[in-house]
């Protein structure tokens, strides 16, 4: 990166990379996904000018250059319109704090549209599919117990797979509720079934680690924090035993959760609380499933659309 921008330049994506982290507390996902979408775009415009890229420079970007790199991206890296989206709303944040810390103002950025996306639907499992996922096993290693708790979790309370696996043995459950940190850092409060509680008992009685306020709730093998990777391997083994399809992942049963409370009488202004997410447009979603759904089975089932026999 030294060698693409000049000094200023690298300071500042430094610095841009520490608010997003400590101010802004974003995930450690989302500050990787930024700093290296933002990155590619130094590159490419190092390439596409010939020579390094300095604050000044950037300030001079085009609106024609800017669309230059979203082609590149979509041409020769065939990244998908979800991905140049996200790109480009990276770049458009550190665009924005460079304007806000008064170093640097580009106006061409506020005129370059994003990708247009289609609108994906989220992909759940069906109840019995998701009942088969947490159900109970037999002669399990304490490594099946904890899959289990953890895959009973994210069904159970709609938390996501990030926030279940920053949970630690101070976070369990108290009097029906259970402290979950999510995007942003904002706090909201969980309600705790029976059956997670009684699981997560299980997983607890079986590890082999000793339990401290401070210590992961889920572990890997060695008692170290366990990661996303191995839940995703976890849930593909299940896949293959319960003959499930490819999209049964772990954030497939946040999906179902939220699904199945609409399905089964839940208003979107609670389930927008149990998911915490900060806008109500993103959970609607469900109501277009929803609608979906109920549309497949109206035409399955209604006699003016079935075939007629001649």
């Amino acid at each position: 990166m030294l060698l693409l921008c000049a000094a200023d330049l690298a300071d500042m994506l430094v610095r841009w990379g520490d608010y997003l982290c400590y101010e802004k507390r974003a995930s450690p996902h989302t500050v990787r996904a930024y700093v290296n979408d933002v990155s590619t775009f130094l590159s490419f415009l190092a390439d596409h000018k010939g020579g390094a890229v300095s604050l000044n420079s950037l300030s001079a970007v085009s609106i024609g250059d800017f669309r230059a790199w979203i082609a590149r991206r979509a041409t020769k890296d065939k990244n998908s319109a979800a991905t140049r989206a996200r790109a480009l709303s990276g770049l458009k944040n550190f665009l924005s704090w460079l304007d806000r810390q008064g170093i640097m103002h580009n106006a061409a950025i506020n005129n370059v549209r994003a990708p247009k996306q289609p609108r994906k639907l989220p992909r759940p499992l069906y109840e019995k599919q998701a009942l088969d996922v947490v159900a109970s096993r037999t002669d399990e290693t304490w490594i099946d117990t904890r899959n289990r708790a953890l895959l009973t979790m994210l069904y159970g309370c709609g938390v996501r797979i990030d926030e279940a696996l920053s949970l630690n043995i101070a976070d369990l459950p108290r009097d029906g509720f259970m402290r979950v940190i999510g995007k942003g850092r904002k706090e909201r409060q969980v309600p705790i079934l029976k059956i997670v509680e009684d699981v997560l008992g299980q997983y607890r009685a079986a590890c082999p680690y000793p339990e401290t306020p401070d210590r992961p709730l889920f572990l890997g093998a060695r008692g170290k924090r366990m990661r996303q990777g191995i839940a995703q391997k976890a849930m593909r083994t299940m896949r293959n035993e319960l003959g499930l399809p490819e999209t049964a992942t772990p954030h497939a049963l946040r999906h179902s959760f939220a699904t199945h409370l609409l399905q089964n009488g839940a208003n979107l202004r609670e389930i927008q609380e149990l998911l915490g997410h900060a806008s109500l447009s993103t959970t609607q979603r469900y109501t277009d499933l929803d609608t979906r759904h109920l549309l497949e089975i109206y035409k399955k089932t209604h006699p003016r659309n079935r075939t007629q026999p001649e």
